[in-house]
Order: structure tokens, then C-alpha cells, then sequence
């Protein structure tokens, strides 16, 4: 069966009327350069290759009878037809590099290449996690240093470099809670998660064993701290709080929720994925925080993933420092940089509750991120922040005469703009919205969360767009919302110009084929 054919429509709407819908259809299937690029299983053929490989020599198998005995079915290509496949798909993908990318709580932004190229430089690059530390003493440094950026950006005395992406930052942190309360034989339980917070925090929490409980927000879309204060109590192990929060709001009550957790004995963890709003400007450790993860492709620009695992540090705080996990990078008396990977009563890390991965962490998130605070220097990371809260706000104040922004009222937001689908037209939602945009050009925006607005709308624009941009990304926006609200239904059947047709993705999801079968027709004619 054709992947294409199922649930994923090659063709458009012949009833639709649009100005896509109403040419003619081509010959190819393709619309000048928007390719209709099949699967590569439909392109090559088992039966050719585009190399010419000597024969295998026969030799005695020790797969103990689970050797094949059909054909692979790999398709075969020359090397043109490989390199333009892969070419042509990568056209129909959007990123960075292509335009703005305003998926909120996702900080997408420019990724410079002088990171890139620090990365791949052959001390960074070409090393092994194995090799002896006096071969790697340039590459500990690099580590220590961005240690040392990120204790001095947060104010707070220890970090954790290990952990590979926000939500195992956020293990780790609850792991160094846990491990703090054990050892003072307090058994709680409870960790209470605002409304607000990131989806991942209350997984965290119940990965981590422990039973959670909401808060819920106030009416200016932040903390309510007399309900949090209310049911504070010796069961409640913490709190693990988003700020500035996913409705795109700084929690302003953040020092006394500090206060309040710490009073009833409990510790306080912050998802610090929105870290790029407030960087330069605000240490959560003047907040009372801690433990907090930074994720390095939000705030300093290294990219989701990057080839490979992602970066998470995690700050601690005094009364959670002992209890991080090893390694960590230490500078000695004479200079030399030391990987501490033992727990030992002789060197005080004798409570680490242990490790998080095999190794040290990432090296090219490392290199990276510390090559952009280095460009960067301590007023530049400020102007980050401050771009990006400024960007926020120019799309909230663009768009609130258009669309509903919910706390609008509460005054400015910090590094993005939320919406709802409050006012479209009966039948119309942030779906259909989203899928407007794909034909003006952008990726959606972050649909659907936060999960306290209805028909959600998060839009965080970063602090490398410049007006320009935003400003034809607002009037993409505004577009689509005027025909939303006006009820125009061929929104219903967006998009209309991307190389495939709207996904039917309650099917999609249900029944989804990750398998190419042959369609049967090519059996049989084969046969």
C-alpha cells in the first residue's frame, strides 16, 4: 500500500475554490518548484545499484539459524537520483535558516555559525569521552568556563553539566531534592505543579515517584500563592514552578512562593526553559530557587539537538549543591582541569545521588553555547533578553485588535505572545488557523498550549527577527485571523499550496503505516 494513500491525501480538494485548486494539474504532479517527490521505495529498485560491489565470498554464517533468506529490498538509486531525493525533501521542510519560526515555549532562534565552527574545531570535535584528562585539558576548560558563565548568570554556587535535555535537567533536580530529604529522614511526597508550569514538570515528578498536585493560576494567568501557601504542608516535598511561565508572564510572587515552600520545609525547583526571557536581567538565585535546568538551544542559541543529544545544565542551589550528580569539572592549584567521576568522603562528593549519564555530557552543545556568551559578552546577553521581551511584545500589541490575547490585561508579556480562538467564526479553530499559515509561508505557531486558554496561540518570535520580519509575520497573521473570524471556509481545508494536502490525523494516529508494502499491482506484475 502507498504511504501517500493513506490518510495523506497527494491531491487537493478538486471543489475547493481557490487560486491553487482552480489551475490545471500537471503532467508530474509537481507545481513549478514544489515537487511531488515520492517515497524512495517508489523511486528506486531493489534489482539495480548506483556502486558496483565485488561478490561476497562464501563464508560460514554464525548467525545460528537467523540468517535471511529473502532479499533485503533495499532501493536501489545512482548517486543523482539519491542526492536530488534528499534535496527535493529537504525543500518541504521549514527551519531557521528558511524564515521565523514562532513556535512559543520553543525559543527557535538563529543558530550563528561561528558556533558551528567552533564545534567543529579538531580539539572539540574529534575527541573521546575515554581519552586521558591530560590529553583533553582545552575541552575540560571549555566546560568549566560555561559552568562558570551559567553560576554567575543564575547566582547560584554549583551546576550539574551532564544532563541531556530539559526535561532529564528536570530529573536531575528533583533526584537532588529527593536525595536532600532522605538525608535528613523526611519522607514527603507531595510536589505541587502550578497550572501554568510546563508539561513536562508534573511527569517529572511522577517519574521521579512522587504524587502531584496542581495550583491553580489567577486571574492575571499566574501563580495563585494564597492557594499555593494554603496547601503547603509537611507532605509537600516541593514545587516545581515554570517562570516566566508558559502563559509568556513572569511570576512576580516568585520570592515569596520561595519563602513560603522553604518555611514549610519544602525546596523549590524552576523549569528554566524560558531562561532567554530573563537572562542578563533577573538571577533566579536572588529568588530563592534551588535547583533550575537551562536548556542551551533555547537561551544560547545551540540547536535542538544538533546531530545528537541535546544540553540541559542544572544550577543548584546551597542546600542541594552535595547532592548534584557526578561528573563535574574542578580546577586545581596548579592549573589542570580534573574530571570528579568518584564519590568519595575525601574530596566532599561522597552524597552525589550518582549519575545521569555515562559521561561528562555534550561537547558541541558546550562548545557552542559558550562561544555565543563569549560573542556575546555579559551586555549582549542583556540586549538578548530585552530584544526578545521587546519582539513579544510588539507582536501582542500588533495583534490584540485582532485577535484575543487573554492577559493582555495583565500588562506586558516577556518572551511570548499568547492568543485564543475566542471570536472565529462557528466551525473555525486554532487548527485551521495553523494551517492558514503553512500557506502564507510560516509554521504554525504552538497550538493548543498553554492548557488553561482555550484554543491556544503561542508565538515567541526570539530576539534575532528583525522588524521586518515581524512585521510581515503579523500581517500573515492577521490575515488568516481576519478570514477566520469572517468564517471563510476553505480555511477548513488548509493548506492549500504545501506539497501535501491537510493530514487527517485522528486517522493518522490510529492507524498509522510505518511499513512501505509493495502495492499489488507491481506483485502481480511482477509475478
Amino acid at each position: 500500500m502507498n504511504m501517500l494513500s493513506e490518510g495523506r491525501p497527494t491531491r487537493q480538494d478538486e471543489n475547493i475554490n481557490t487560486g491553487a485548486n482552480s489551475a490545471p494539474q500537471t503532467h508530474t504532479g509537481n507545481r513549478a518548484l514544489i515537487v511531488d517527490e515520492p517515497l524512495i521505495f517508489e523511486t528506486g529498485s531493489p534489482d539495480r545499484s548506483g556502486v558496483d560491489l565485488p561478490d561476497a565470498p562464501d563464508v560460514e554464517t554464525c548467525l545460528g539459524g537467523l540468517e535471511r533468506h529473502q532479499p533485503i529490498a533495499i532501493p536501489g538509486l545512482s548517486e543523482a537520483e539519491t542526492v536530488r531525493h534528499y534535496t527535493r525533501l529537504s525543500r518541504q521542510n521549514y527551519a531557521i535558516d528558511v524564515g521565523l519560526f514562532p513556535l512559543g515555549s520553543c525559543t527557535m532562534k538563529h543558530n550563528p555559525r561561528l558556533n558551528e565552527k567552533m564545534a567543529r574545531l579538531k580539539g572539540f570535535a574529534d575527541i573521546h569521552p575515554l581519552q586521558p584528562m591530560e590529553s583533553v585539558q582545552g575541552a575540560l576548560e571549555t566546560i568549566y568556563q560555561l559552568a562558570e558563565w551559567l553560576k554567575k548568570l543564575t547566582g547560584m554556587p554549583a551546576v550539574a553539566m551532564s544532563p541531556k535535555a530539559g526535561a532529564h535537567g528536570e530529573l536531575c533536580g528533583i533526584l537532588a531534592i529527593r536525595s536532600a530529604l532522605e538525608a535528613r529522614g523526611d519522607a514527603r511526597e507531595v510536589i505541587l505543579v502550578p497550572e501554568s508550569a510546563h508539561g513536562t514538570n508534573p511527569a517529572t515528578a511522577a517519574f521521579a515517584g512522587y504524587k502531584v498536585e496542581d495550583i491553580p493560576a489567577n486571574a492575571a494567568g499566574r501563580v495563585d500563592l494564597d492557594a499555593l501557601k494554603a496547601r503547603l504542608g509537611p507532605d509537600v516535598a516541593g514545587v516545581m514552578i515554570t517562570n516566566p511561565n508558559t502563559c509568556g508572564l513572569f511570576e512576580p510572587d516568585m520570592k515569596a512562593i520561595s519563602d513560603a515552600v522553604h518555611e514549610a520545609g519544602g525546596l523549590v525547583y524552576c523549569d528554566g526553559a524560558n531562561f532567554n526571557a530573563i537572562v542578563g536581567r533577573v538571577r533566579p538565585g536572588d529568588l530563592g530557587i534551588d535547583a533550575m535546568h537551562i536548556n542551551l538551544h533555547k537561551t544560547f542559541s545551540t540547536p535542538h539537538g544538533g546531530g545528537g543529544p541535546g544540553s540541559g545544565p542544572v544550577v543548584f542551589s546551597d542546600a542541594l549543591a552535595p547532592y548534584a550528580p557526578l561528573p563535574f569539572v574542578e580546577k586545581k592549584d596548579n592549573g589542570h582541569y580534573y574530571l570528579v567521576e568518584e564519590e568519595t568522603a575525601e574530596d566532599h562528593h561522597d552524597v552525589s545521588f550518582g549519575r545521569m549519564v555515562a559521561f561528562h555530557g555534550q561537547m558541541g552543545m558546550f562548545t557552542r553555547a559558550l562561544t555565543y556568551m563569549l560573542s556575546h559578552g555579559a551586555d549582549g546577553l542583556k540586549q538578548v533578553s530585552e530584544d526578545a521581551v521587546l519582539n513579544a511584545n510588539y507582536i501582542l500589541r500588533s495583534l490584540e485588535d485582532t485577535l484575543d490575547a487573554p492577559f493582555a490585561h495583565s500588562g506586558p508579556c516577556m518572551h511570548e505572545a499568547l492568543f485564543s480562538d475566542k471570536g472565529f467564526a462557528e466551525g473555525l479553530s486554532t487548527l485551521d488557523l495553523a494551517k492558514g499559515l503553512i500557506d502564507e509561508g510560516y509554521h504554525p505557531m504552538t497550538m493548543y498550549f498553554p492548557l488553561v486558554v482555550h484554543g491556544a496561540m503561542l508565538v515567541e518570535p526570539t530576539e534575532t527577527e528583525s522588524k521586518a520580519a515581524i512585521d510581515q509575520f503579523i500581517g500573515a497573521f492577521r490575515s488568516v485571523a481576519e478570514r477566520a473570524k469572517s468564517g471563510d471556509e476553505a480555511l477548513k481545508s488548509a493548506p492549500h499550496f504545501a506539497p501535501r494536502h491537510r493530514l487527517d490525523e485522528t486517522r493518522a494516529a490510529r492507524k498509522p503505516i510505518l511499513v512501505w508494502e509493495e502495492p499489488e499491482e507491481l506483485v502481480e506484475a511482477a509475478e
